[in-house]
């Protein structure tokens, strides 16, 4: 199925980059295409070829001067035309990709680039923080504030040089005038590029700063560089200004009665028809296929390790469509094939070096390359002797939440780090962990749901105390706890405005629900709750953010037995609009999202009177429900890339696979029948096939586990991993037994059964251990890096 959006008007799509678009046929029998695009793209490229052979060879074009210099992020190795000598210098420029970054100099920087070439200029260390103070201050520049920054810019040209009387009739020809000279008089070098320096310099020059609402000049690369090359050209000017003010990236009609969308993202692409007025048999349809550069993320950035063993160095890259992979070593190509000791694995996702010597000591660059971009980063080996003698980490472990208090449990040997105990105190209040209920015997604790705060934090929630605990990650303790409404059994952490949502039922039978909000959730300390104004709150859903997408908006709540979604905002708390699901009948009982498409899915209640409904798709540019998914019915899950779809219906044990293509087109890829009756499931990235995944899935009653490869459907279970805890002894949601992975590069998965947990190998799909004496162990949050 492929998204189609119709309008009675004609279609004219804006040529900008990165952006593919098929058109239609002309009289001479050859594609109408936009050729500004087509140059941009073939420019770009070639662009990216220059910087590839700078990073590899050098200014002087002679590798091997360079190879064996090692130079800091931030820095380049050069060789001195005087001395003839390799030397490090800063870099002169970094990508415009806005990644943004706090330094511990107090400073915001777009992108990890940017901290390490201030780092490098001013010689002194500077490293990344997690400071709220820092992220506030450099995101100020809202979508609002920018489209008003806009219309003061065309203001103050109008003054220095008002458009001719001749264009006095035509307002599209007076905008059009006015951004030229805009234009020529940001243009200080005359290049017909405008950079981040040259609009630094005329803010000051003209004294702009308290003129133009938290935004600054530069805003203009932030918003309106689509292809992303840290320059503004005449043509991109044109786009930012034709379209304010935009707000969400929404589309408008032109005067011309041509489509114009702004800031092309992947929930663009799909079917656009366009109908003629009257003639119901005459209309053109248009496919917009976005691509996107690759965005990439290495592991581990620093590691250290002794001579003999081995190193793996990975590297996981997304873009459409799909980048090649490439390594460099100190700046110089790496060739498995001359050597025993390296393997590339996973497409070249992973570097393998078998026996590591001394000289395997290096910075080793993954670059990431498909059609319209590039992007790198480093990951540095070192090899020494007392590698082992380095202080032991608290990340790489998952948190277990039993009835014996909190078990830290490291996956690769299967060893309990730490075990807090119930009768452990909290450190801000002194109360007990799980406080004694009066007529038990034995001190235990309950449990309902936990999340992750940038590896900082762990929120997890005491439903019969009627609070959320913070557990700190660094000192493995409890810091603090936070009064909020009776019984909270779900959270939710939302990373792009750094809030924790908690979902009280208020009792037992779910009569009084509430929903609230803890704001910046990262800082720790000294938290407090906000309550929203929505009321009657049976659920909620909010899209998680992926490397492409890192920033999200907004999310949906719903009401009982309501044929509806409500959609929030998640920045300002408040209620946008009702979406209703009535001439379907659909009582919405749980979403999902993919990117692709920009698709919701949602799984309508089953009925007693009816089989399972299948899914409604909402349509997120539009808010409009476009249909259903097929007759693909059950719990919708989205695989981390936004590329897989996969549906379990846990009744009949039916297991549907969709993949949803680069020009937004949901397809069937194969429908499994199965006798696991799905509990919980959950992605695991491939070890054998860059951007593929395997699905592991657990079952409400049996004690087998299945799991699929999702680019063959090939299916195989581990079996006789016990018996799960029984739905009487887990009210809190539906997900009796859950699966929990290890995030993006890790390689274990844990379920857990009434009295132990299980630990599975995902690399080799085994089943690694088994750790028993943890009773009802089913809220689990892993923790990463630290």
């Amino acid at each position: 199925m492929m998204k189609s959006r119709s309008f009675w008007l004609s279609l004219v799509l804006l040529g900008v980059f990165p952006l593919v678009t098929r058109g239609w046929m002309d009289s001479a029998g050859s594609r109408r295409l936009f050729s500004d695009a087509g140059r941009l793209q073939q420019e770009e490229s070639g662009r990216f070829e220059v910087t590839r052979r700078k990073v590899l060879y050098g200014e002087d074009g002679l590798h091997a001067s360079c190879e064996k210099k090692y130079c800091g992020r931030g820095s380049k190795c050069v060789v001195n035309k005087d001395t003839k000598q390799p030397e490090c210098r800063c870099v002169e420029d970094c990508k415009s990709s806005y990644m943004p970054v706090c330094g511990s100099d107090g400073k915001f920087y777009e992108n990890h680039c940017q901290l390490h070439r201030a780092s490098c200029l001013q010689r002194k260390k500077i490293y990344i923080i997690h400071s709220k103070d820092c992220f506030f201050k450099g995101d100020t520049c809202t979508m609002a504030n920018y489209s008003r920054l806009k219309s003061i810019l065309l203001d103050l040209q109008a003054r220095r040089r008002s458009p001719p009387s001749s264009l006095a009739a035509d307002r599209a020809a007076q905008k059009r005038f006015l951004v030229e000279e805009l234009f020529k008089h940001l243009d200080v070098n005359s290049d017909r590029r405008l950079s981040s320096s040259e609009l630094a310099q005329l803010m000051e020059q003209e004294d702009l700063d308290d003129d133009l609402l938290d935004c600054t000049l530069e805003d203009l690369l932030r918003f309106d560089d689509y292809n992303n090359d840290g320059r503004l050209t005449l043509q991109e000017l044109y786009t930012a200004f034709r379209s304010f003010p935009v707000f969400c990236y929404m589309q408008d009609f032109g005067e011309d009665d041509s489509l114009y969308i702004t800031k092309v993202t992947t929930i663009h692409m799909g079917n656009y028809t366009c109908h003629a007025y009257g003639y119901e048999e005459l209309y053109q349809t248009h496919i917009l296929q976005v691509n996107v550069p690759p965005v990439i993320r290495v592991y581990p950035e620093t590691q250290a390790q002794e001579p003999g063993v081995s190193a793996s160095l990975k590297c996981h890259a997304e873009g459409i469509p799909n980048p090649r992979i490439t390594w460099l070593k100190n700046g110089v190509d790496i060739m498995p094939k001359l050597s025993k000791q390296l393997t590339l694995l996973a497409n070249g996702s992973e570097l393998h070096i078998s026996s590591v010597r001394y000289e395997d000591t290096g910075a080793y660059t993954c670059i990431a390359k498909n059609e319209v971009g590039v992007d790198e980063d480093i990951s540095s080996l070192f090899i020494e002797d007392s590698a082992r003698k380095t202080r032991l980490s608290v990340g790489n472990m998952f948190y277990v939440f039993s009835d014996d208090g909190i078990t830290v449990l490291q996956p690769n040997e299967c060893e309990i780090r730490r075990h807090i105990r119930p009768e452990e105190r909290i450190f801000t209040s002194y109360e007990e962990i799980c406080p004694r209920v009066e007529g038990e015997g034995t001190q235990s604790c309950l449990w309902a749901s936990a999340v992750n705060v940038r590896d900082k934090y762990i929120y997890v929630t005491q439903p019969k105390q009627h609070r959320v605990m913070i557990i700190d990650i660094q000192t493995q303790k409890a810091i603090q706890s936070l009064d909020v409404d009776p019984l909270p059994t779900k959270l939710h952490y939302d990373k792009s405005h750094d809030q924790v949502w908690v979902l009280s039922w208020g009792d037992m039978r779910k009569s009084s629900p509430t929903l609230q909000v803890i704001p910046e959730a990262s800082a720790g300390e000294y938290q407090h709750v906000i309550r929203t104004p929505f009321e009657g709150v049976d659920d909620f859903f909010i899209p998680p953010t992926n490397l492409i997408i890192n920033h999200v908006r907004f999310g949906f709540i719903f009401n009982k037995s309501k044929s509806a979604v409500h959609k929030i905002d998640l920045e300002t708390v408040t209620h946008v609009k009702t979406i209703s699901f009535r001439n379907y009948s659909c009582v919405p009982q749980a979403m999902a999202y993919t990117h692709l498409g920009g698709y919701f899915l949602v799984q309508c209640r089953r009925s007693r009177l009816r089989a399972a409904s299948p899914q409604l798709l909402i349509d997120s540019v539009t808010d409009a429900v476009i249909g259903t998914n097929s007759d693909v019915s059950g719990t919708p899950h989205v695989s981390p890339d936004g590329r897989y779809l996969v549906s379990a219906d846990e009744d009949s044990g039916r297991i549907k696979v969709q993949a949803v293509t680069v020009q937004g087109e949901i397809k069937l890829i194969y429908d499994l029948q199965t006798n696991i009756h799905v509990s919980d499931l959950t992605f695991q990235p491939s070890f054998t096939e860059g951007n593929q995944y395997y699905i592991y899935a657990t079952s409400h009653l049996q004690t087998d586990v299945l799991f699929v490869e999702l680019s063959t459907g090939k299916m195989n279970v581990l079996k006789n991993l016990k018996d799960p805890i029984t739905s009487k002894d887990w009210p809190w949601s539906s997900h009796n037994r859950i699966m929990k992975d290890s995030g993006l590069f890790g390689q274990y998965l844990i379920t857990p059964a009434k009295d132990s947990l299980f630990v599975i190998n995902g690399k080799q799909n085994t089943l690694r251990c088994e750790v028993s004496g943890i009773r009802r162990g089913n809220t689990v949050v892993w923790v990463g890096e630290v």
